[in-house]
């Protein structure tokens, strides 16, 4: 088995903790890009525009290996070229990345709500990831897992590139324990404590996911803590990791959880729209424990964060 040459460190620098989009230039049999500057027109023209990919490699925005690119490099199969794409302006999330732990392998953050955990469609600066490479000094930070854009709470981040895979084996393994706060209307018909197993799908470029008939592939814990004021405080514990699982599950049992946009479905016009900060989703990934794959240490933390519904404090 033929096997692939490794792939160059980056040329470029991080810029505002986003690491530099990296392109391998693919076989060409048809012989229709004579020169590297062919090929990223042709590719990006319709993210950016054939126009504003000329002016990039003008104002020496693309770079290889060995340098600077012109675009008038004779093209070549294989070769990695690297650049930062143009940040587009975004909306400043107003509360801090909190950390709960910090050592020589793993950072725990406190995330705020409204904050996503990586750079992701347009979502790019005001993420977890680019906010603590920056705050911390460390940038070869990378998430163990993903945390929901609007859930609030810890998530675990790897400091050093290889120790990051024995990490994520543990999320991918189902060996961390999970435990989430939420605040909902109370509902008396709910009958709980309860583990709710069902299918979720979750459809590319569809916002919400749903339930279907089909074997089973999510599962969650729902317990009520306490009433209060016709509010209820519960504790949800996943066994499964599904997109918006804890949010369907809360939806399907009549507990949509405060603030949510997205369930049950309508819940909120405009859902895809601009932010409400006064109203976060009353959701809270509240603890997380596991065995370190490095020490064999038990490993048990806790969010610092607080459900303003509930206590009646900050919203962030």
């Amino acid at each position: 088995m033929r096997r692939r040459s490794p792939v160059p460190s980056a040329p470029l620098p991080q810029r505002a903790g986003v690491d530099p989009v990296r392109v391998r230039l693919p076989a060409d049999p048809g012989g229709v890009w004579g020169t590297v500057g062919d090929h990223l027109v042709d590719r990006f023209r319709g993210a950016v525009g054939a126009g504003r990919v000329a002016e990039m490699l003008a104002e020496g925005r693309f770079v290889g290996a060995d340098g600077v690119l012109s675009g008038r490099e004779p093209y070549a199969a294989g070769r990695f070229v690297w650049f930062h794409r143009d940040f587009a302006p975004e909306v400043v999330v107003p509360f801090e990345v909190g950390v709960v732990y910090r050592d020589e392998r793993i950072v725990v953050a406190d995330k705020p709500h409204f904050l996503a955990t990586i750079p992701r469609g347009r979502h790019v600066t005001q993420t977890a990831l680019a906010r603590l490479r920056q705050e911390l000094g460390v940038p070869t930070l990378q998430p163990a897992h993903r945390l929901d854009r609007l859930t609030a709470g810890l998530v675990l981040f790897v400091v050093r590139p290889e120790d990051r895979g024995a990490y994520q084996g543990l999320f991918a393994g189902r060996r961390v324990r999970k435990e989430y706060e939420a605040v909902a209307a109370y509902n008396g018909a709910a009958a709980l404590p309860v583990t709710v197993r069902s299918r979720i799908v979750k459809e590319r470029g569809v916002p919400a996911a749903r339930e279907v008939a089909g074997a089973v592939n999510a599962e969650s814990r729902v317990e009520l803590v306490a009433r209060r004021g016709g509010l209820g405080r519960f504790r949800l514990v996943p066994v499964t990791g599904r997109t918006h699982q804890l949010r369907v599950h809360m939806s399907g049992l009549g507990l949509p959880i405060l603030h949510d946009p997205l369930y049950p479905a309508g819940a909120v016009a405009g859902a895809g729209g601009s932010e409400d900060f006064s109203a976060p989703l009353q959701l809270l990934a509240r603890v997380l424990e596991f065995t370190d794959p490095l020490d064999g240490r038990v490993r048990r933390f806790e969010s610092a964060r607080r459900l303003a519904a509930w206590e009646g404090g900050p919203v962030a």
